[in-house]
């Protein structure tokens, strides 16, 4: 009854647009978000004009969001076999396209072939499958990618508090409360994919970026060298089709 209740709330906070099923479930584990502030203007030349970018406080956002990825699975299928867990980072900004506030990936990546290539076919997402090494010691998280297309990260991390919800109307809450991914298709017209997922708990994070060359690959200058820096635990996500974006 407890998860009825909840999915029926988030239903509603999703305003999904079609009446399709979601049709893949995975979690998220150990969930680092290293948010940096970046003027407008350097995000115009990235961010495909269709998608308006979405600003807190006359700022624009940008994150580096590594994570572990385990128990992916089609919907009514058991999940998919040598898919059990592999790490992989996104990077991401944040648009809003008719009133519903989502997320644009700069790049997408994942330390699994297969899944990889499944994501980038039907989800039409920018991934890239990277060789990327994730070990938890104690409660530190040691993630290591290889140097690929200019891309590389190192990075060890770590919560120094306990998991609290996000506050409503806060920073927090609205880089990390989005129940939608944005792209555009080979005209340039925008796709939107829906996720499901209880609202996020964070932590305070501690990190160490020993090397890190995923926003300087993009060009992106930010505002200040220090991000602000939260970890999450893990979460169940639904995963919806990507459709087109009626006005």
């Amino acid at each position: 009854m407890k998860e009825r209740t909840y999915e029926g709330n988030l239903e509603q906070k999703r305003k999904v647009m079609t009446n399709l099923p979601w049709i893949m479930k995975q979690t998220w584990k150990d969930v680092l978000f290293a948010h940096y502030p970046v003027q407008k203007k350097v995000l115009e030349k990235l961010v495909p004009s269709v998608l308006p970018l979405d600003m807190y406080n006359e700022t624009c956002w940008v994150s580096i969001v590594p994570y572990l990825t385990s128990s992916m699975h089609p919907r009514g299928l058991p999940p998919i076999p040598g898919m059990a867990a592999y790490p992989g980072f996104n990077i991401r900004t944040y648009v809003t396209l008719n009133g519903k506030p989502g997320v644009y990936f700069f790049r997408l990546t994942a330390a699994n072939f297969l899944a990889a290539h499944f994501a980038k076919t039907f989800f039409r997402l920018p991934y890239l499958y990277m060789d990327m090494k994730y070990k938890k010691v104690k409660n530190l998280i040691v993630f290591e990618s290889e140097k690929k297309t200019g891309l590389q990260l190192l990075c060890n991390y770590k919560s120094i508090s306990d998991p609290v919800p996000t506050e409503k109307g806060s920073l927090e809450e609205w880089l990390v409360e989005r129940y939608c991914v944005y792209t555009v298709n080979k005209k340039g017209l925008p796709l939107r994919g829906d996720i499901l997922h209880e609202p996020w708990l964070l932590e305070k994070a501690e990190a160490e970026f020993l090397q890190n060359t995923l926003l300087s690959s993009l060009n992106i200058v930010t505002e200040n060298e220090k991000p602000i820096l939260h970890y999450a635990k893990s979460r169940v996500v639904r995963f919806w089709p990507i459709v087109p974006v009626s006005n």
